[in-house]
């Protein structure tokens, strides 16, 4: 019998019930959930059937209105809200009941534009360190981004299945995850972190430091990118992504490189399609953002150098625009004469344009940080989004993009979604992932940038991860 067919019969076996319980349910009663196998086929499940938590005297921030609802109840169970209204209810046993005593309700927040394992780690430590160690530093971060209250994040560009999984099982603390796998970049391209004394390279072969920890996936023909979009959705990616054209970081793509031909780009969103999802592109420029379009790409990474005809071509298609309120503290990760340096101001000079247009042309918006290679940074994720509203929007239409909005956008990888169900709203049947506000951030946005003094209580899938209320 082969090891493989052995270590499934064993598997199997154990189906039954089988070896010592784990350190965690040994001490603290919980039982894991089912297994996950990482793909996207099988939705996670991490709820503790039967657990409820009654919030009482909460005005409601629904994440579609912008408005407050008035003082009410909102109940919990299992992993979905299952009433919203003043309810007549005795505590159960193993009820948690939480008094808001007025404050706000609202959807945990979204961040749909982040790397969860080149948040936090400088750019030297993510080119150079082992798998094994970049994985801890994420997963540190995971447990702070939920801290911050972003319980769902759409991972861009990194290897982040096994935080996933880790996350969805219930070992590790952190937000959902819909995860990209490897960015899929041309050689050269943005992505292609390669010196050039590691070129050529062989068609179809992976070779590089990147490729081979599943970061990147380089492709140069519309054959390559259909295997290499392929290979991400059989690791379980919720969506594919691909770098039309030249970005900061990278130390080889000009800002105006057009990477990807037409019939590559198609090639792409064919293979995603075929699996029910969709492509996001990083496209800076009118002309890569146009291609994408045009190649059925559903959302555009970042945009920022788009003009007139391109936004009216993007609202012409329903393209959603996800865009960051990148600050230049962000540049502090590369040399100030460096051509990193200089390509990251030239593109955060266009942010508040693209803005802009997005407003002009009723764009489909949403919100993301992209932040790579500082953990100060990471840290000021909500502040990244209450800077929003220096481009226009106003504390509710900012929040309402963070949150049902951004839903939305996750919502595109259909039966790839990994976490069926509704997000950010508070309604009857959607997925309870909440925070309880110190205050009103309709009327003061500036509550989100101190998450720590201010989220009171966050829960995540219907399970308290803070709280400072009831104990």
């Amino acid at each position: 019998m082969s090891p493989l067919r052995m270590l499934l019969l064993a598997s199997a076996l154990c189906l039954t019930g089988c070896g010592e319980r784990t350190p965690q349910e040994t001490v603290s009663g919980f039982v894991p959930p089912q297994d996950v196998t990482g793909t996207s086929a099988a939705p996670a499940k991490t709820s503790v059937p039967g657990t409820s938590v009654l919030f009482r005297n909460v005005r409601v921030f629904n994440g579609v209105d912008p408005v407050l609802k008035d003082a009410t109840d909102v109940l919990v169970r299992g992993n979905r809200i299952v009433q919203i209204g003043k309810a007549d209810l005795a505590a159960e046993t193993g009820m948690t009941i939480i008094d808001g005593g007025g404050r706000t309700l609202m959807p945990g927040l979204i961040d749909n534009h982040w790397h969860s394992l080149a948040a936090r780690p400088s750019i030297a430590v993510a080119m150079t360190a082992t798998a094994g160690y970049l994985n801890l530093l994420a997963a540190a971060e995971a447990s702070d981004t939920l801290q911050r209250g972003f319980t769902t994040v759409r991972d861009v560009g990194g290897a982040s299945f096994g935080l996933k999984r880790a996350i969805d099982e219930g070992w590790q603390a952190g937000p959902r995850i819909y995860p990209s796998g490897a960015i899929i970049a041309i050689t050269g391209g943005h992505g292609d972190f390669r010196s050039p004394d590691e070129v050529p390279r062989a068609l179809g072969a992976a070779e590089s430091r990147q490729e081979i920890m599943g970061d990147t996936a380089i492709a140069d023909t519309p054959d390559e990118v259909r295997l290499r979009a392929r290979e991400q959705l059989m690791r379980g990616a919720s969506q594919i992504k691909l770098t039309a054209g030249g970005g900061v970081s990278s130390p080889h793509s000009p800002l105006d490189v057009v990477a990807f031909t037409p019939e590559e780009l198609r090639a792409a969103v064919v293979a995603a399609n075929n699996w029910g999802t969709y492509v996001a592109a990083h496209a800076f420029t009118p002309e890569t953002i146009r291609q994408s379009v045009e190649a059925g790409v559903q959302s555009i990474e970042h945009g920022v150098l788009m003009d007139e005809p391109t936004a009216q071509l993007m609202a012409n298609h329903g393209t959603w625009l996800s865009i960051q309120p990148i600050p230049e503290e962000l540049l502090s990760a590369f040399p100030p004469d460096s051509d990193e340096y200089a390509k990251g101001r030239y593109a955060i000079a266009g942010i508040p344009r693209a803005y802009a247009l997005a407003k002009k042309y009723k764009l489909k918006t949403a919100f993301g940080t992209d932040v790579l290679f500082s953990a100060a940074l990471a840290r000021r994720q909500g502040e990244m989004l209450a800077s929003i509203t220096k481009f226009g929007y106003t504390p509710a239409e900012t929040l309402i993009m963070a949150t049902g909005t951004n839903a939305q956008l996750l919502a595109l990888s259909g039966k790839r979604n990994p976490y069926p169900g509704k997000l950010g709203v508070v309604e009857v049947g959607a997925l309870a992932d909440l925070l309880l506000v110190d205050g009103d951030p309709l009327s003061d946005i500036s509550l989100i940038t101190k998450p720590q003094q201010n989220f009171r209580v966050i829960v995540k899938d219907g399970r308290i991860y803070k709280n400072t209320i009831t104990r």
